[in-house]
């Protein structure tokens, strides 16, 4: 089962309060409608809302299998599709090679309208590939803790072009982070990330298995 669901237009009888589908950017709309979506699921509406409403970290988390990254990914790239390039917008960290690969498809779908490039930075991912995102920094940046660690160590002259303009990132699995030594090193990791940018960037994590 996909963690896909579909948008609607209409708002909740008897309110004003614009449908969450109506506050995406017009051509991520589009290219839902493409993708023959017909609804939102109430986790991705609110937080559509909340991200886009609200600045702030946010933590997503529901059950697998409930769109829970169209929920991140839905508002932030209607947040920064005025700005594809010039710097990676969007960093999302996963833990595994293979959950990369998969989230690239997902997002890159999401992206047909947009001119938002999306990147696959791991072991497996051409030196050719990687060269294009640091000559050209742009979009949405999918990484391991461990290939982001070898990107600040190897490419130091390239970072403040890289992530200067740095507005979201998004830590998938989050609960694999929390209380051991892998979530101080990812920690340490996005804090230097941070560091270098222009804009105050906002934590989205996703899990399915967190607990309160």
């Amino acid at each position: 089962m996909s963690d896909r669901a579909e948008p609607s237009r209409q708002s909740p009888s008897g309110t004003s309060k614009p449908a969450a589908f109506d506050l995406l950017h017009p051509l991520l709309q589009k290219q839902l409608w493409r993708m023959q979506w017909t609804s939102l699921r109430p986790l991705q509406e609110q937080a559509i809302e909340r991200i886009i409403g609200t600045p702030g970290h946010a933590i997503v988390t529901a059950a697998t299998a409930a769109g829970k990254t169209e929920a991140a990914f839905l508002p932030v790239l209607s947040k920064i599709a005025q700005e594809p390039i010039g710097s990676v917008r969007v960093i999302y960290v996963g833990p595994l090679k293979a959950l990369i690969n998969d989230q690239f498809s997902r997002v890159g779908e999401l992206c047909g309208y947009l001119e938002m490039p999306v990147h696959p930075w791991h072991g497996d991912v051409t030196a050719a590939e990687k060269s294009k995102l640091l000559a050209k920094p742009g979009g949405v940046l999918l990484i391991t803790p461990e290939s982001l660690e070898s990107l600040l160590v190897n490419h130091p002259r390239d970072l403040a072009g890289l992530f200067d303009g740095l507005r979201f990132i998004v830590v998938d699995e989050l609960h694999g982070f929390l209380d051991n030594e892998r979530g101080l090193h990812l920690r340490s990791l996005l804090l230097r990330v941070r560091a270098m940018g222009n804009y105050t960037s906002n934590v989205i994590g996703l899990s399915a298995t967190i607990g309160d």
